[in-house]
């Protein structure tokens, strides 16, 4: 039987954070939903919702072996400190890495492909929904985001979407999160290395994000991830 996406939005469209998250894990999605997250500047967040509603859910980790040596040692930091007990480190198959090799340097969008989105869509068959950290705050494309949406026959999970960068910012030091490395240096969004910049005062969090190449996504949120999804 396909999931029932709308049904769901309807059933759940009125909550966010913590309170969403209790909801499908607890409901008809239990065992079925994963969490998403790149242990990036704003993970901490969500991930620490997560320990509180389930510890042992799964969290999928998308190393592209392009990650900044900080990435690696603060998903080590976060899992002991939040007690979260099944992180899934997802890598790029060797073929795909022999073929992305140096291609951030010419083309991004199959860098990102072969690094990301296959491997993810591997990664996430078998659960019905998929949770993840953008916030409408981050602007471009995720201005409009909705805490539930179809992601082509599977459940894309939002919790933070509605919230406010000074949110965030109160809800790190509520809970005393410890931060990623890279934000005493300015990353606002952190990513693989050759592909993330510092950003300076004013510009949008996501502004070091394949600066000055026109794009914004790498893909994993828009494609579709659905059965038929991504043909992988």
């Amino acid at each position: 039987m396909s999931l029932d996406v709308e049904h769901l939005i309807r059933q759940y469209g009125h909550l966010e954070g913590r309170e969403l998250l209790a909801a499908l894990v607890a409901g008809d999605l239990a065992g079925r939903i994963a969490v998403t997250s790149s242990f990036g500047a704003e993970s901490a967040v969500l991930l620490d919702l997560v320990a509180q509603v389930d510890p042992g859910l799964p969290v999928i980790f998308l190393d592209t072996n392009e990650l900044f040596d900080e990435t690696i040692a603060y998903r080590s930091q976060l899992e002991a400190i939040l007690g979260l007990t099944n992180v899934l480190a997802v890598h790029p198959s060797e073929a795909e890495l022999k073929e992305a090799d140096e291609l951030w340097r010419e083309d991004h969008d199959r860098c990102c492909e072969l690094r990301k989105v296959r491997p993810l869509a591997r990664a996430v068959k078998g659960f019905d929904a998929l949770v993840d950290g953008r916030k409408r705050a981050h602007g471009a494309e995720r201005e409009n985001l909705a805490t539930l949406s179809d992601g082509g026959g599977v459940l894309k999970v939002s919790p933070l979407a509605k919230w406010s960068a000074e949110e965030i910012e109160a809800y790190f030091v509520k809970r005393s999160l410890p931060r990623h490395p890279l934000v005493a240096q300015n990353y606002r969004s952190i990513g693989c290395w050759p592909c993330t910049r510092p950003v300076d005062p004013g510009q949008p969090l996501r502004a070091g994000r394949w600066a000055g190449k026109g794009k914004s996504e790498c893909g994993i949120h828009t494609m579709s991830l659905g059965l038929d999804g991504a043909g992988i």
